[in-house]
């Protein structure tokens, strides 16, 4: 979208409040809840606020899908509805798949594609922009907009992007995330975690680097003539420049390196108080303290860590369960994830 926009072209930013009320159950077996009002308004500043980070608010026009789907009269629909086949909508792979396996799909659901697909009659787009898992919705559009008596539009589709692990799509609810959002800090860290072959893929989807330049920087990682871990910080530096700049993303490279590659204590560290109920007549409870500071996401867990080596406090590797000896203040390290934890008397 921004490429287009540099290029002159007026982009269209479309929030789909409108069939958010419907529930698009793209990439699932199962019905997806409508959402509220609440939800969809909080939702739409969320999404211009992180879309303004790329775009230009000035050459960006954003519009509300529930301005011509409010509108359609019950004849409207009717109408729309006529000009697709139940057949064809069950072509999508998540409906075809659900209809052989017996699972029900409710009719509302149906309308789904054909809502969104009067969203290009609407704006008279010629083309639309979206994920892969959104090919079929864009394909309708052309079809409805044939049947509106407009050119059918250009369908334009981009990959799903892997999220940190590498295996899933990128979501929040995985936590496999980067929050475009989020401080520079906290955006290279994640990005100088992912797997070395990710990062290739990280440079396709993410950067405008070509293919043919990606394909030299990999044929230099394989030679051996480039550390993959220095064409990974090259390509966060890229992406932090590109969601808060350059200087940025120096200083997110320096605090990278200071952290993690020197070992030194982050500067931005949180500091938490001691929580209730970690310490014992025998000292403090470290798996508690880092279950309850969110160090670790259970006691066992914790424990698990510490007798993997994976626990520090004040730089020694802690060994025992139990802290006999505990200083006013501590600086606990799990892994890549850092506390400074006050006692007090």
């Amino acid at each position: 979208m921004k490429h287009f926009q540099d290029l002159g072209h007026t982009v269209i930013f479309l929030i789909g409040d409108g069939t958010a009320k419907i529930g698009d159950p793209t990439g699932r077996n199962i019905t997806r809840p409508p959402m509220t009002r609440e939800q969809i308004e909080s939702n739409a500043e969320t999404y211009k606020q992180q879309v303004f980070k790329v775009l230009d608010r000035e050459k960006t026009v954003v519009r509300y899908n529930s301005e011509w789907l409010d509108a359609l009269r019950y004849e409207d629909i009717i109408r729309l509805c006529a000009k697709y086949t139940v057949a064809r909508l069950l072509e999508r792979d998540d409906f075809s798949t659900r209809f052989k396996e017996g699972t029900p799909i409710s009719v509302h659901e149906l309308l789904y594609p054909l809502a969104q697909a009067y969203d290009s009659v609407a704006t008279r787009c010629d083309v639309e922009l979206g994920g892969t898992d959104q090919k079929f919705n864009l394909l309708v559009g052309r079809e409805i907009q044939r049947d509106y008596g407009l050119p059918p539009q250009i369908v334009a589709t981009t990959p799903l992007l892997e999220g940190l692990d590498g295996v899933n799509k990128m979501s929040k609810s995985l936590g496999n995330y980067v929050g475009i959002t989020e401080p520079p800090e906290v955006m290279f860290r994640k990005l100088m975690s992912i797997g070395d072959d990710l990062t290739f893929r990280y440079y396709e989807l993410l950067t405008d680097v070509s293919m043919a330049d990606i394909a030299r920087l990999r044929e230099r990682v394989a030679r051996g003539e480039l550390h993959p871990m220095q064409a990974k910080m090259d390509l966060a530096r890229s992406i932090v420049a590109d969601f808060h700049s350059a200087a940025d993303a120096a200083r997110a490279a320096e605090e990278f390196n200071r952290v993690v590659r020197q070992r030194e204590v982050p500067s931005d560290l949180e500091t938490m108080p001691l929580p209730e109920g970690v310490r014992s007549a025998a000292g403090l409870r470290i798996p508690q303290l880092l279950a309850k500071t969110g160090l670790a996401p259970s006691v066992s867990e914790a424990t698990r860590k510490i007798k993997e080596g994976a626990v520090e406090i004040n730089g020694s590797r802690v060994a025992d369960l139990v802290l006999t000896q505990v200083p006013a203040e501590m600086i606990v390290q799990v892994g890549k994830k850092w506390l400074r934890v006050t006692v007090g008397q």
